[in-house]
């Protein structure tokens, strides 16, 4: 579950940088919970391709992390906001984010 949820916030940073048939692989078998099987007939190719091309796609959410670090920026300033007393304040910054 821990997997899920990490790859779905990495998705929600970095998808506009992926290609087009990953967001539709990611997106099948993450958000619609499809089996590989099932997308595999859906999309005419083999269970194999469509596991491969979701592999490489959690590889590069975790290559886009890594060296661009939204998610780890996300979380610290979220720290920093719930140390904010003025509930004004508190609640601009957390429409930024």
């Amino acid at each position: 579950m821990e997997e899920f949820l990490y790859y779905n916030e990495l998705y929600d940073f970095y998808s506009g940088l992926l290609t087009d048939k990953q967001r539709e692989y990611f997106e099948d078998y993450y958000f619609n919970n499809l089996s590989l099987a099932e997308m595999a007939e859906n999309y005419n190719v083999s269970r194999n391709a469509i596991f491969k091309q979701i592999k490489i796609t959690k590889e590069k959410l975790d290559e886009f992390e890594e060296q661009l670090s939204l998610k780890k920026k996300k979380e610290k300033l979220s720290k920093i906001i719930n140390k904010i007393n003025d509930d004004n304040v508190k609640k601009e910054l957390e429409e930024l984010l």
